[in-house]
């Protein structure tokens, strides 16, 4: 899974943007690259807010990531036809998005989380996750947030109880092992 991925988060003129975005990006898609290469899905996620899903979002932050705002895209190092884009309102992809039914249609049984905000969007999904029975890779550089507290707050919780901490590459080694 590719979490949020978008220009909102990935532009340094977005008042959104997280700095060590950037430097994840071509880790994620070395690892989407590989996926793909072994018809193993990949799914992203785009936060597109509106008004009435929104819930208690724009008064947290202030405003929302419209569907019509150009910075809510996909970032063009990641956009791929291949993937499924699953758009979601909350922090957790599972959330009224049928990320649930689609994946256990496919029979995924273990998901690799990628993205940002490691703290926020990644740890919710990572959490719902293993709530619902799947098994979770938790890519230790292949996430970030805005601070290196947060990220190794949220790589210390999910360590302790919901998912395996992971680096892209020893998820390509494994990967590619099996081919």
């Amino acid at each position: 899974m590719v979490i949020d991925m978008q220009k909102y988060f990935l532009n340094p003129v977005s008042h959104a943007y997280v700095e060590s975005g950037p430097a994840i990006t071509q880790k994620i898609k070395a690892l989407q690259d590989c996926c793909l290469g072994r018809n193993i899905p990949v799914v992203q996620t785009r936060h597109i807010n509106t008004k009435e899903g929104a819930k208690r979002m724009d008064r947290w932050w202030g405003d929302l990531i419209t569907a019509d705002n150009p910075l809510s895209q996909i970032s063009n190092d990641l956009k791929c036809d291949k993937a499924t884009i699953i758009t979601k309102e909350q922090y957790d992809a599972f959330l009224d998005t049928g990320l649930e039914q689609l994946l256990k249609k496919q029979g995924i049984s273990q998901l690799i989380i990628t993205g940002v905000l490691t703290h926020l969007c990644c740890e919710s999904t990572a959490r719902s996750a293993f709530m619902r029975g799947f098994e979770v890779f938790f890519a230790v550089d292949g996430t970030a947030s805005y601070n290196e507290q947060f990220h190794l707050a949220a790589l210390l919780n999910l360590s302790h109880g919901f998912a395996v901490p992971v680096l892209t590459s020893e998820i390509i080694e494994q990967l590619e092992s099996r081919t």
